[in-house]
């Protein structure tokens, strides 16, 4: 099983919490998080419905050319700040859609129809 990112983690466990609040279930109570998406009838879609709506918008971001367009691709002069560098959109993009390399996430992006597919496909494979 893949080790899932410390913020992913947490959105999962709130999906779950919101879940658990909506059924009424004590905290304390000794539900496992399969029975809880069984009793509501359910699987998880936060992060993916995250994710898809992170993907249009960057999309129109892009297709737009602004200086929204220059600070979400991290084009922008001057120094890094120190410490552990944070995951750029269009990284954490590129690999929820499988686009290889940034650069072709943001060609795709210029063809509307095709960023489309691409969001619709990696939204059908589920990560």
């Amino acid at each position: 099983m893949l080790s899932l990112p410390s913020y992913q983690k947490k959105l999962e466990a709130t999906e779950m919490w919101f879940l658990g609040r909506m059924l009424r279930i004590s905290w304390t109570a000794k539900k496992t998080n399969d029975t809880v998406l069984e009793e509501a009838h359910t699987t998880r879609l936060l992060i993916s419905k995250i994710r898809k709506r992170q993907a249009t918008f960057f999309g129109h971001v892009m297709r737009r050319e602004g200086l929204e367009n220059l600070v979400t691709t991290g084009m922008l002069e001057g120094k890094r700040s120190r410490g552990k560098q944070r995951e750029k959109l269009i990284e954490g993009l590129t690999d929820w859609l499988k686009a290889g390399k940034s650069l072709e996430a943001i060609e795709a992006t210029k063809d509307r129809k095709k960023w489309r597919t691409m969001i619709a496909n990696a939204v059908k494979q589920g990560t």
